[in-house]
């Protein structure tokens, strides 16, 4: 799931930290893929997965090129260092 797209991300509809997460990614021109776990088969599943690899909440859990970046303090954290956008074009998520 992870590997198919630039950025995918994990995330519940009702997570307000996810939607924030959302649109900074919006608001970059990023198109991430995003799977809401209460939407979709296996979302529990899946959740338990991303527990087990170490997101603790599981959403957001944020890939980029196919790597674990994290939750919404990480993904924050590379963005107030200005680290973020950088990442997101070497995944080929960002053209400018």
């Amino acid at each position: 799931m992870v590997s198919e797209r630039p950025v995918v991300m994990f995330s519940r509809s009702s997570c307000c930290m996810c939607h924030t997460i959302k649109s900074l990614f919006v608001d970059f021109g990023v198109n991430p893929t995003v799977y809401e776990l209460d939407e979709i088969p296996r979302g529990r599943e899946v959740e338990q997965a991303l527990l087990r690899l170490g997101c603790n909440p599981a959403v957001p859990a944020v890939f980029i090129g196919g790597e674990l970046v994290g939750g919404a303090n990480e993904i924050m954290s590379l963005h107030l260092r200005r680290a973020l956008q950088p990442m997101l074009k070497r995944a080929g998520a960002l053209w400018v």
